[in-house]
């Protein structure tokens, strides 16, 4: 019914506990994850967790938060991809929240990263995971400046305005909400929501982190998905299984995965 679009399963919040998740995830009807890797040293779990469960899929990619771990080529990238279970590239992106009073000159090694993702993801055709922080403006301009708009992919954990969502949806990304959406505070991002058309909405966990409402501050994971896809529902006056079926048919559409096949 459900699909996490986003989700961090290898963490060491998981560790001892995913038979547990993973039957929460059946019982909460949520039927498939995406796992995504954040760096090289642990993107063979990540991937591992792919090939061992058939309802979970991976991508590769390293986070721009990751500043101190190796930096992945467009080899290492183009190599990685070409596994089926791999149907994403990232996540990548720019933060610029933690930049501090470093310039913003030094920031060039996350712009750097980010183009070597999205060249890597224009020539193995498969989408892109972005992640975006205080730096909407730069993101969008690369995404332009890249062509990233010929393989598009998703804008997770959405935080930012309608405007950028529009402008986003423009180049064929779709726009992702996770448990944050559900706090009372999140007014301008419900607001936003509503903004997005239907056809191009995802629903995420970003789990360890996150969790929606009536679980804020609990350690988050993929079976409360489902949490996020009722609140969403709500928000936008439809029924919750038209709004499950429109987000896991989008996620089949955006990762180009062959739905009757599965």
């Amino acid at each position: 019914m459900f699909i996490d679009s986003h989700c961090h399963l290898d963490f060491p919040e998981f560790s001892s506990r995913l038979p547990e998740v993973l039957a929460n995830m059946a019982a909460s009807q949520v039927t498939h994850a995406l796992c995504v890797s954040v760096d090289i040293p642990d993107f063979p779990k990540v991937r591992q967790l792919a090939l061992d469960h058939a309802h979970l899929y991976a991508s590769v990619g390293v986070h721009p938060d990751y500043e101190d771990t190796p930096e992945p080529t467009l080899e290492f990238l183009l190599t990685e991809a070409q596994h089926p279970k791999i149907i994403a590239i990232g996540e990548t992106g720019l933060d610029y929240y933690r930049m501090g009073d470093r310039s913003y000159e030094s920031m060039e090694w996350q712009r750097e990263r980010f183009r070597t993702h999205i060249r890597a993801a224009i020539a193995s055709k498969k989408p892109l995971i972005i992640h975006t922080r205080s730096a909407s403006e730069d993101t969008l301009r690369i995404l332009k400046e890249e062509g990233a708009d010929r393989i598009g992919g998703v804008m997770h954990c959405f935080t930012e305005t309608t405007e950028v969502a529009k402008a986003a949806i423009d180049m064929g990304f779709y726009i992702s909400f996770s448990g944050i959406v559900t706090f009372k505070s999140a007014k301008d991002l419900q607001a936003t929501c509503k903004e997005v058309p239907m056809d191009r909405l995802l629903i995420e966990t970003d789990s360890p982190y996150l969790a929606p409402i009536p679980y804020r501050g609990k350690t988050n994971e993929p079976a409360w998905v489902s949490k996020v896809g009722e609140y969403v529902a709500e928000l936008k006056g439809v029924s919750v299984a038209s709004l499950a079926k429109q987000t896991s048919d989008n996620f089949f559409q955006c990762f180009q995965l062959n739905r009757a096949a599965l």
